[in-house]
C-alpha cells in the first residue's frame, strides 16, 4: 500500500495550513497512521497519532494546542491541520502507516515499520 501527503507550503507566522495523508492499496481503517517531521539537523520526530478516541491521541508537546489530526474514512485521508505555526515548525512533514497487527499502534511502531510517504515541505518565516 502507499501513502502521499500533499498540503506543503510557506506561510507566515502564525499563519495555518492543513496537510493531506492519501492512502491506497488498503483497507483503510486496518491501517495505524502517524505524523513525522524531519527539520534540518533535527532527528525525525513523531508529531502526531490519531487515536481510537480523544485521549487515545497523541501530539508531541511542542504542538499541543495548535495541531489536530482527523480523517475522512471514504477519502481514505488523514488530515494534519496545523494553527498558530512557528518558524520552529519548519519540516519536511511526513506520514507514515503500517498494517495494525497485534502491536499498539504508537509512534514507535511506526517508526520501526512502517511505509512512508515522500514528504511536504512546510517552511514558516518569522
Amino acid at each position: 500500500f502507499h501513502v502521499v501527503e500533499t498540503g506543503g507550503d510557506s506561510v507566515q507566522s502564525g499563519g495555518s495550513l492543513t496537510l493531506s495523508c492519501i492512502t491506497s492499496g488498503y483497507t483503510y481503517d486496518r491501517l495505524c497512521i502517524g505524523w513525522f517531521r524531519l527539520a534540518p539537523g533535527k532527528e525525525r520526530e513523531g508529531v502526531a497519532r490519531l487515536g481510537t478516541t480523544k485521549s487515545d491521541t497523541y501530539y508531541v508537546d511542542s504542538v499541543k494546542g495548535r495541531f489536530t489530526v482527523s480523517q475522512d474514512v471514504g477519502e481514505r485521508t488523514q488530515y494534519l491541520h496545523m494553527t498558530n505555526l512557528q518558524p520552529e515548525d519548519t519540516a519536511m512533514y511526513f506520514c507514515a502507516a503500517r498494517i495494525r497487527d497485534n502491536i499498539p499502534c504508537t509512534i514507535m511502531a511506526l517508526k520501526s515499520e512502517a511505509n512512508w510517504g515522500q514528504g511536504t515541505q512546510v517552511t514558516v518565516s518569522s
